[in-house]
């Protein structure tokens, strides 16, 4: 089984080897929490906010299947698969 991933608001996971890294963002609204996915080379990079409905408990970035567990405005709780 796949221990859980809990993220604070500004931490963050790389998702695996060759892949991005996701960082918590918050909760911008009431029913709505935000993942900001980055990419980068060396010391260039870029950066973009997803946004999910609070509902949405299973999600894709970059292609890794991510089942959300629970959200909060401070914190949340992922198994990344």
């Amino acid at each position: 089984m796949i221990r859980p991933i809990v993220l604070s608001v500004g931490e963050s996971v790389h998702l695996r080897r060759g892949k991005d890294h996701i960082f918590y963002a918050g909760m911008p609204s009431e029913n709505v929490y935000s993942i900001v996915q980055r990419k980068a080379a060396g010391y260039q990079g870029y950066a973009w906010s997803l946004f999910f409905p609070k509902k949405q408990q299973e999600i894709t970035v970059d292609g890794v299947s991510i089942f959300v567990e629970n959200v909060t405005p401070q914190a949340i709780t992922l198994r990344i698969g």
